[in-house]
């Protein structure tokens, strides 16, 4: 039966997911980029919720949630939706209906593809940005949904634990990113001319929005106005605080002067990384998972990527992809049964397989995810060609691919 509060709060949680999205990842990525490229990076973020939306409604959903083929995909009794209505699926989400259901998910589709531009930024096509995205979202996130979330799923039926994305949303997307990063080729100037952001303001903001939207994203993964949720709202913000304030410290100690941009950065790392904990860990095992997060993602962003001189120019490998393959591996360390019946407990609770099993998901997901990224790639370039002319990266993406000017100065 349907259950009113339930579906209230998915309503406003998909809500709230979308809102991750569109104005939130435009405005942290838009800040963080030049100039001459904000409408650009802004219009990817716009962009991507138009296209799998629609994606999503004709056989994305299908092929994410629908009846199991093989462990590996969902079959096509979805296609358009056909079946999908106000009738609750008892598979999935028995007290809200099941369109809300699909909904809900349908937002979580859309950001993923769209971290992955920040590695990217400022030099891909807008039409090769395009192919790409459609072709990863139906070749990549729609088969990892299944493995993970789907009923059926290969992943799912042998033990792996993400409750609300870190293997389906931020290792997908973020180790992907890095295949981005290392396929495109640098930017022209790259660690020889400053690259600043060129608008904080517009970051911070859409770090607040992203915060704020988060708690859709994780306690309505719960799918009922429940405990579960009340927990996963509260750890989901411990955790960001610990996280943005360890990054600050960091900082402090390092460089003698902590930046909002870090604490910024670091509360992102923070919400990404106990993402796929959230629904199963205590507010005191997410301080220490926010902690790890900045810890680990601050390495990754500062030491490793200098190390290797790859441009994953906004960080989304360094944040999301380091930051979900951790908080998957924490639930292996911090997941209680006694916080949520429908989990596990991990090995600091007694059940080291646990941490097992959910390092074999997260390498299994990496390794599909990099490889299909990796030929969705090489073929675009063969075909349409990945980057933008010399000329153009000068002269900006949101002039050459648009036709238009962020900031208009007037006489």
């Amino acid at each position: 039966m349907i259950n009113s509060g339930d579906t209230a709060w998915i309503l406003v949680s998909t809500a709230l997911v979308m809102l991750m999205t569109i104005p939130g990842l435009a405005l942290f990525y838009g800040g963080l980029v030049r100039r001459k490229n904000v409408l650009a990076t802004m219009m990817q973020s716009f962009f991507v919720l138009c296209l799998i939306s629609i994606q999503w409604v004709l056989f994305g959903y299908t092929l994410s949630f629908g009846p199991d083929k093989g462990h590996i995909i969902g079959n096509l009794a979805w296609l358009g939706l056909k079946g999908v209505s106000i009738i609750p699926n008892a598979d999935y989400a028995p007290t809200i209906p099941h369109i809300l259901f699909m909904a809900y998910q349908m937002m979580f589709a859309v950001i993923t593809p769209g971290l992955i531009t920040g590695a990217f930024a400022e030099r891909m096509k807008f039409s090769s940005y395009v192919a790409f995205t459609l072709l990863w979202a139906t070749l990549v996130y729609n088969p990892v949904c299944h493995w993970v979330w789907g009923t059926g799923g290969w992943l799912k039926t042998h033990g792996v634990l993400d409750f609300a994305g870190g293997i389906v949303v931020h290792v997908t997307s973020g180790f992907s990113a890095l295949a981005c990063a290392l396929i495109m080729g640098k930017r022209r100037g790259y660690g020889r001319e400053p690259m600043p952001p060129h608008n904080l303001p517009l970051t911070i903001i859409g770090a607040g929005l992203l915060w704020f939207g988060w708690f859709g994203f994780n306690a309505g993964s719960a799918l009922a106005a429940n405990g579960i949720a009340a927990t996963t709202f509260v750890v989901t913000n411990t955790a960001a605080a610990a996280a943005g304030l360890t990054w600050m410290l960091i900082e402090w100690k390092i460089t003698g002067k902590p930046t909002i941009l870090g604490g910024a950065t670091g509360a992102v790392a923070g919400l990404a990384t106990i993402t796929p904990a959230s629904g199963f860990v205590s507010p005191l095992s997410a301080i220490l998972i926010g902690i790890a997060a900045s810890s680990i993602c601050y390495t990754a962003v500062a030491i490793i990527k200098l190390k290797f001189a790859y441009d994953d120019s906004l960080d989304a490998f360094g944040v999301h992809g380091i930051g979900g393959a951790v908080g998957t591996l924490s639930v292996g360390l911090f997941a209680q049964k006694l916080i949520n019946p429908s989990g596990n407990d991990g090995l600091f609770f007694g059940n080291a397989s646990l941490f097992i099993t959910q390092a074999l998901g997260v390498i299994a997901v990496i390794a599909y995810s990099v490889g299909l990224t990796l030929i969705i790639l090489k073929v675009l370039d063969a075909t349409i060609g990945l980057r933008v002319t010399d000329e153009e990266e000068v002269v900006g993406l949101d002039i050459t691919q648009h036709e238009e000017s962020a900031y208009t100065l007037l006489d």
